[in-house]
Formats: C-alpha cells, structure tokens, sequence
C-alpha cells in the first residue's frame, strides 16, 4: 500500500517540547525537581487547560505555566510563551525528514500550537513541510478531529495512502488510528502501550525505513 503523505506531530516529536518546557521552568524553583516528573506535570496541566473553550497556543502556554508554577507556591508570570522559539530540534530529524523527502514522501505538520509559532520552528527541520495545519487554523486541538479534517481537505489525500508520526499517544495514535490512519508511534520514554500503533519506533533514525516497510 503505496504511501504518499506523513504527516507528523511536531513538539514532542519532531521539536524536544519536553525539554523546553523544563529547561524554561527550572530556573523558577529554589529547589529544582525531577526534569521527568516536572514534564509529566505539565504535561497534565497543558491537557486540562487545552480541555475547556478554544484558546490561543501562546494563551495555552501562558495559562499551564502559570497554573503549574503557582501549585508549587511560585507566583511568577509563565515563561513558556517566550521560550518555544528556542527549543530545538532532536538531533536525527533533519536527516529523517530529508530522507523522507528524497523517496517522494509528502510531509505535513499537524501541530497544536499558534502560526506564527510553528514558524519560528521550521527551519529547525531541515527541510520545508508540504502541509501545515496548526490548531489556530482549525480552532481546537488534537486529539479532537478537526487537524486531519484539514489536512484531508487541503492534501486530498486518504488514510490509505497516508501514515501518522507522533510521540503522544492521547494526542495523536489513539485518534489517528480512530480515523482510519496507519501509526508509527515515536516512543522516547519507552512507555507502557495504550494505544495499538502500526510501528514503535524509539526515535526519527529507522522512520524512513519502517515506512518502506508499511508498502509491502
């Protein structure tokens, strides 16, 4: 089954979301905790925070920070909104993405994040995304629906001939693979499956090859 398009998460996959939002938070404790449970708390804060009535991404930021720094009785303004220009990419998806592009894959970025965020990180992936579909273009945010409808409107393309690239399960296998598409799930903390990806994959170095593979 020929594959045309991937279409991929972007922080968290593609951009080391994690570590920019850590290496940002850090600085504000006296006492600097666990860089992993500090993640994973803010991660269940910016998913609670995403839950409610349609915000912009940088609002998003700025609401989480703010919400996880004051649990720890920090009363200080988020610094995320302004750090997302820096995080940086991890240090194989470059060639990945390349890769793909050589074999005449076509990639999309669905990412929930603002415009002119994502802007400020695509030149970090080292190469130019056919597609991007950000949740400022849909108004919500994965794993609601409203990023494949767009992408599909936009790409025409179908879920036979497209494969899903993501490092969240809840953002990104569970509903992709509701919708009919392939999976490779990017697995950085070898977590526990909840999901049923088509491929797990540690990292961006063996996608070009496992997405030969899913053509077979």
């Amino acid at each position: 089954m020929a594959v045309i398009w991937c279409t991929f998460d972007c922080y968290g996959t593609l951009i080391d979301w994690e570590g920019g939002v850590t290496d940002a938070l850090l600085p504000y404790f006296d006492t600097p905790p666990d860089r992993d449970a500090l993640a994973k708390e803010y991660i269940q804060t910016e998913a609670k925070v995403e839950s409610g009535g349609y915000l912009r991404y940088r609002e998003i930021l700025d609401r989480a920070g703010r919400a996880l720094l004051q649990a720890h009785r920090i009363d200080r303004p988020s610094p995320l909104p302004a750090s997302l220009p820096g995080w940086v990419a991890f240090p194989e998806v470059p060639e990945a993405l390349r890769a793909l592009q050589t074999a005449g894959r076509r990639i999309a970025i669905l990412s929930n994040v603002d415009r002119d965020l994502i802007a400020t990180s695509i030149p970090k992936l080292g190469i130019t995304p056919d597609l991007v579909v950000t949740a400022e273009d849909v108004g919500s945010y994965k794993p609601a629906a409203g990023h494949w409808a767009r992408f599909a409107e936009l790409s025409g393309a179908s879920t036979a001939d497209t494969v899903h690239v993501g490092a969240s399960q809840y953002h990104d296998m569970v509903p992709a693979a509701a919708l009919g598409y392939r999976t490779v799930f990017i697995d950085r903390h070898a977590e526990p499956l909840v999901s049923s990806p088509t491929r797990v994959l540690r990292d961006l170095v063996g996608l070009p090859g496992a997405i030969t593979e899913l053509e077979r």
